[in-house]
């Protein structure tokens, strides 16, 4: 199984990439000839809507630079299993947790990309959601692109090219992906084992996702949260209903962010105070702590310069990475309403098209002969500008923004 076989309906991108990587895997060295690396540029831009995959074709690209064999990216070698594992000593992601990625971590990148590879032919920087980077963060990281080192290369990740300043955009080879057709994601279900009757609806569903099929095709309580999110529609004949169903859905997204967070953000805190010896007494030695409990004296607590300021900024960060699960989690809800809205709207206009949701064709029938095509497509409309609203400004309180949202809903 080679690297590419992961990009699931991506073959010019796969072209592109695989003639870039055997090119670069024709420079011997520093000052080797400029034609060797015809195809190969040091630094790339990713783009493409949530689901295409623009991370996965990165690290697949990056395996593939550093292959151990021709042609490269045969995923079975060292380098190219370090690379798809992140063991790669090489290898550099950044991947923002919260609402963006600062200038500190893009400065470590920066110094990582001036050292020379250790153990493969290129030093990878790999950039997830570079769309969220800082200004002062792009503008540390414009200078590397502007000056890159010999055997370093930069991939960056964004949903389109304007979701970077022009000045990065600028200086980066674009690798555009589109979201792979449900009968391809069917297919890669079916391979997994997926019964091939769940792995249609759940590839329709996903809309393209390759990651969200695979949960609702294997997790009942994914399917389960997908079904409250189409069911809202149905709920909002009054001011009330709407705001019961604003609540349900941030009640699940707060629960998502719990459950993909506490444990981890427990463990961070736990070992931070370790690392700072919080907690740690200065009685000495295990012996004279012994004799100290015996006779009733009390240890006294260390404290450690900058240990408050630590534990302060960890907790901040843990905040952040919740927020943005939160709002991940909306933003997937709001995909499904979207797409349950354009299924009443293929019903009403008689379009000959599948349907995005076939299991809920019965609601959405209902609410296709109970409404106008024009009233559905105000209501289309409106999820898809409130989803963009939450995207764009991060810092909107997204209770009131659901809850504007259903309200928007119920009046057409």
């Amino acid at each position: 199984m080679s690297v590419w076989d992961v990009l699931v309906g991506q073959a010019p991108v796969v072209e592109t990439l695989s003639a870039a990587a055997a090119a670069a895997a024709g420079v011997s060295g520093a000052g080797g000839p400029a034609a060797a690396r015809t195809g190969m540029t040091h630094s790339w831009l990713f783009t493409g809507p949530m689901g295409a995959g623009r991370s996965t074709a990165a690290r697949a690209f990056a395996a593939a630079l550093n292959c151990e064999n021709i042609p490269p990216g045969c995923g079975r070698c060292t380098g190219c299993h370090t690379v798809l594992t992140d063991t790669a000593a090489d290898l550099r992601t950044v991947r923002p947790e919260g609402l963006s990625l600062g200038v500190k971590d893009v400065r470590e990148l920066v110094r990582d990309a001036a050292s020379a590879p250790t153990s493969g032919r290129w030093r990878v920087l790999l950039v997830e959601d570079a769309d969220r980077l800082t200004d002062q963060a792009a503008n540390a990281l414009l200078k590397a692109l502007e000056e890159p080192a010999q055997r370093s290369v930069f991939l960056l990740c964004a949903p389109s090219v304007d979701d970077v300043l022009p000045t990065v955009r600028s200086r980066c080879r674009v690798v555009a992906l589109r979201l792979p057709l449900p009968a391809d994601v069917a297919a890669v279900l079916a391979r997994g084992g997926v019964e091939e009757a769940v792995a249609r609806l759940a590839a329709a569903a996903s809309q393209g996702d390759l990651e969200r099929a695979r949960a609702l095709a294997t997790d009942e309580a994914t399917r389960a949260r997908r079904a409250e999110v189409l069911r809202i529609p149905t709920r909002l004949r009054r001011t009330g209903d709407c705001l019961g169903a604003a609540a349900d859905l941030m009640n699940a997204a707060n629960a998502d962010a719990d459950a993909a967070n506490t444990i981890r953000d427990e463990a961070e805190t736990e070992a931070l105070k370790t690392a700072l010896g919080v907690g740690a007494t200065s009685s000495g030695s295990t012996a004279k702590r012994s004799r100290a409990a015996k006779a009733g004296v009390k240890g006294r607590a260390m404290t450690v310069r900058g240990a408050t300021g630590a534990l302060k900024e960890l907790e901040k960060n843990q905040k952040s990475r919740g927020r943005r699960t939160v709002l991940d989690s909306l933003d997937r809800a709001l995909v499904d309403l979207a797409g349950w809205y354009r299924d009443v709207l293929v019903l009403q206009l008689g379009a000959p098209v599948d349907a995005i949701h076939p299991d809920h064709h019965e609601l959405a029938a209902r609410l296709a002969r109970g409404s106008t095509p024009e009233q559905t497509l105000r209501r289309l409309e409106a999820v898809l500008g409130y989803r963009r609203r939450l995207a764009d400004n991060p810092g909107l309180v997204p209770l009131l923004t659901v809850e504007a949202l259903t309200l928007a809903l119920r009046a057409g």
